[in-house]
């Protein structure tokens, strides 16, 4: 997953455990889907989301 701006790094490595090609519909069946989904939003909205500042 990558920081936010011009200046953007990899912020963090997340592995996705689903086989391709993927449903969408079996995966959301899955309890590891909604762990790594609240981990990428964390990441997205917690740690790396634009203040008012930036």
């Amino acid at each position: 997953m990558m920081t936010n701006g011009p200046a953007a790094t990899i912020g963090e490595i997340m592995e996705v455990p689903f086989p391709h090609p993927r449903d969408r519909s079996q995966m959301m069946e899955n309890p590891k889907y909604y762990t790594l989904r609240n981990r990428a939003l964390d990441f997205l909205f917690g740690r790396y989301a634009l203040t008012d500042a930036d």
